[in-house]
């Protein structure tokens, strides 16, 4: 049986292939079942996200067209076309790419951690499936461990990628804790939308979205348990705000130096923190001239981010050589366990010979035949039964003149060489 890791990701497929072959949540336990009938896959965890699908499974003699033609099947797309746009990795390769995938560092944004609990998550269903047994569970609870100390250990997720996030991790800096922070959002596009996520997550007092049309900002603050205003509103509750990240597509700027310096008065001069994410800026450059108003633009955070990218990337290179040491001391183990498997198999085979040997005996004895005669056939028969297999490998390491073979063989056996001068 031969590991395989098999699927299409952000940089081998399109998103039309992507979206076409990806798994919904209710079709992974259908999919498992009819992929281990139809390949004959002894163990198999599918992984599908947006930016990846993937097979992890132990397949006879590494049988890839089998996998292939599952899944276009499966997903009624060409196998051609599948084939052109995945990848295969075996063995030790497979096991590397499952603990690279898993620490981030296969990810559309080096080092993102969400990947790790999508893992977790096909793991379980797998699991629960009952298409894993000791080989798999062992592979991924080791891939979990090695995720935890590359992400421990390294500071491959220490750092903002994204000036969504880096904005977020900016505030935190000034504020040290956002929990008592107010804050107002301006804009209802993606960026705003995942600037909103990052600063629920971090239990900010209150949030507040802003937009030209309310029904695009409420579809944001709703899940959010946030308020809504309209931007004719900002003038009149800029002054509650602690914390402003702006990002619009208007062309005239949102925010002048005027009604922050009326805000700031009103807040008696307590700071307040503004991030202008948009192009062309939301908030007048004139606005970080004022005493107690702190503005960024986004070709602050671009720095930052870049940056930070720099150091992930660093943290990469350490992060692949954990991995390799890690893959290789699973491999070890898993070579230990089949030494084990084979000594098992050569004990139970030897108990059997002899058990039928013996029994052969037990009958003559009882039919009365000579004890010194059967004893004497006992003997033969269970050397002869015994030294069959070696006695033939060792002829065929003769023939074909393996001197190694022939060595090990010896050493296996406990035979010694006489030397004779």
């Amino acid at each position: 049986m031969t590991l395989i890791a098999f699927g299409i990701n952000h940089k081998t497929a399109p998103v039309e292939l992507r979206e076409k072959i990806a798994f919904s949540p209710d079709a992974i336990v259908s999919a498992l079942a009819s992929l281990s009938t139809t390949t004959g896959a002894q163990e198999a965890v599918i992984v599908s996200t947006c930016n990846r699908t993937e097979i992890y499974a132990k397949i006879e003699n590494g049988e890839k067209q089998g996998l292939i033609n599952w899944l276009a099947d499966f997903h009624k797309v060409d196998a051609a076309f599948l084939t052109k746009n995945s990848y295969f990795h075996e063995h030790q390769d497979a096991v590397i790419h499952i603990m690279r995938v898993a620490s981030g560092l296969d990810s559309l944004m080096l080092g993102e951690p969400q990947i790790l609990g999508q893992i977790k998550q096909a793991y379980i269903d797998a699991k629960n499936s009952g298409v894993i047994s000791s080989n798999f569970e062992r592979l991924f609870q080791h891939t979990f461990a090695v995720a935890k100390k590359v992400r421990t250990e390294t500071d491959i997720g220490a750092n903002a990628v994204s000036v969504a996030y880096a904005s977020v991790q900016l505030a935190k800096h000034i504020f040290s804790s956002l929990e008592n922070s107010r804050v107002l959002l301006i804009g209802a596009g993606e960026t705003i939308e995942l600037v909103a996520k990052h600063l629920a997550e971090q239990n900010v007092k209150s949030l507040t979205v802003a937009n030209r049309t309310l029904a695009r900002a409420e579809s944001i603050a709703k899940p959010l348990g946030a308020r809504v205003l309209t931007l004719a509103q900002i003038p009149q509750h800029l002054k509650e705000a602690d914390i402003v990240i702006s990002s619009t597509a208007s062309q005239l700027p949102i925010l002048g130096k005027g009604l922050v310096e009326s805000a700031l008065k009103e807040r008696r001069h307590k700071p307040m923190f503004l991030v202008d994410l948009a192009v062309p800026r939301d908030i007048e450059a004139e606005v970080g001239q004022l005493d107690d108003a702190y503005l960024y633009t986004v070709d602050d955070l671009q720095q930052i981010v870049e940056k930070n990218l720099a150091n992930r990337h660093d943290a990469a290179l350490q992060a692949d050589g954990m991995i390799l040491l890690q893959a290789q001391q699973y491999l070890q183990w898993k070579q230990s366990q089949r030494s084990i498997d084979v000594l098992k198999n050569f004990r139970d085979q030897s108990i059997a010979q002899k058990d039928q040997l013996v029994g052969r005996a037990l009958n003559q004895l009882a039919d009365g035949k000579d004890a010194s005669m059967v004893l004497v056939e006992l003997a033969n028969k269970l050397t002869n039964s015994l030294i069959h297999a070696p006695t033939k490998a060792l002829k065929k390491a003769a023939n074909e003149q393996d001197d190694g073979m022939i060595e090990i063989l010896k050493d296996a056996l406990g035979l010694e060489t006489n030397n004779q001068s």
